[in-house]
């Protein structure tokens, strides 16, 4: 499973991205809105940093003016994929551009019936939303499950990026089911690394070699 970051801030990033366990960077309009200066200096800045897919989304919500906006976002880096709303008219801009073989992120899915759609029109990813279902007393899980299921039984080759993650256990429980990708907030990237018991065990053999006066040369 490939795990995407989910942030526009270069400065949370690049220090995460030294590990080389991040595969690609997941924006959209809200995080970049947070950040100061001008948003292609921004992706420009990330696509830099990280070599794997960086998704960049439109704001427009009308199909000519997502093209538009499509083809000034995919001349920012090499590595840009243009994120597109689960609409009506994204599902339009989605499969015009997946027959120019641009690479997009069909985002904002809640349901598989959605994600059959995005499938069929030619996405690169789609991404549902795991933790705003939960929020409204629905089964994010259940979706990723769904999306499998139906995926495998049709061949379609879209890949399910997994968002809206709030946890390390939905990380863990998406990763059983088969998702192809993660994205993830560094808060909770870095939850994957840390168990208490990792940190006592440490503690301890940190305390017993020094207690020992022994060492290491």
């Amino acid at each position: 499973m490939k795990i995407f970051l989910d942030s526009s801030d270069i400065q949370e990033i690049k220090p995460l991205n030294k590990s080389n366990l991040i595969d690609g960077v997941t924006t959209n309009p809200s995080l970049l809105a947070k950040q100061s200066g001008n948003f292609k200096t921004i992706l420009k800045a990330i696509a830099s940093e990280v070599k794997g897919p960086i998704s960049a989304e439109v704001t427009a919500t009308k199909f000519d003016k997502m093209i538009i906006e499509a083809n000034i976002l995919r001349k920012i880096a090499k590595n840009i994929i243009i994120k597109i709303p689960l609409t009506d008219d994204g599902l339009l801009a989605c499969n015009y551009l997946a027959k120019k073989k641009i690479k997009t992120n069909v985002t904002l899915c809640f349901s598989p019936s959605q994600a059959i759609l995005a499938a069929k029109a030619g996405a690169t990813y789609v991404s549902p939303f795991m933790g705003r279902l939960d929020d409204i007393g629905e089964s994010g899980i259940e979706l990723i499950r769904n999306i499998k299921t139906i995926y495998q039984n049709y061949n379609f080759k879209t890949q399910i990026l997994a968002a809206s993650i709030r946890s390390a256990e939905h990380v863990t429980e998406v990763a059983k089911i088969g998702a192809d990708v993660v994205t993830l907030p560094p808060k909770i990237f870095k939850q994957l690394i840390k168990h208490e018991l990792t940190d006592q065990g440490l503690e301890m053999f940190l305390s017993d070699w020094k207690k020992s006066g022994k060492q290491i040369s």
